[in-house]
């Protein structure tokens, strides 16, 4: 077994949250609506607090506004991590949906938002 170079590892988008609690509309595919709290974002998904988790690979419609307008996009729900904590990727994101998230994540790393900076602060080692 082979040890990839850096340059074959595939570079992760950038994660962070947001400074205010950013609240979520999920629309799911029976038209039902569940409320939840964006925690960690980046362009590709992120990591929702909701009351109760979704079932695994479910598509639903997501919603949320960032500091640089409203964000859309189609997501499908990831393994929960907790009762309460269910990350997503996103599967369709319009050009100018993308745009809005990326200046907004942009925008909340110079701030100092990074995930980076809050995994190493709250590491247990």
């Amino acid at each position: 077994m082979s040890i990839p170079s850096p340059q074959q590892v595939p570079k992760r988008a950038p994660r962070t949250s947001f400074a205010e609690i950013t609240h979520a509309v999920l629309r799911c595919e029976n038209g039902s609506r569940v409320l939840g709290t964006l925690q960690l974002i980046s362009t590709t998904g992120g990591l929702l607090g909701l009351e109760k988790p979704l079932d695994q690979g479910s598509r639903v419609k997501l919603m949320f506004l960032t500091g640089k307008g409203s964000v859309l996009g189609a997501a499908e729900m990831l393994r929960p991590v907790s009762w309460v904590q269910q990350p997503f990727k996103f599967t369709k994101l319009h050009n100018d949906d993308q745009q809005r998230l990326n200046a907004a994540i942009q925008i909340s790393l110079a701030q100092g938002r990074g995930a980076l900076g809050l995994v190493e602060r709250t590491r247990a080692w």
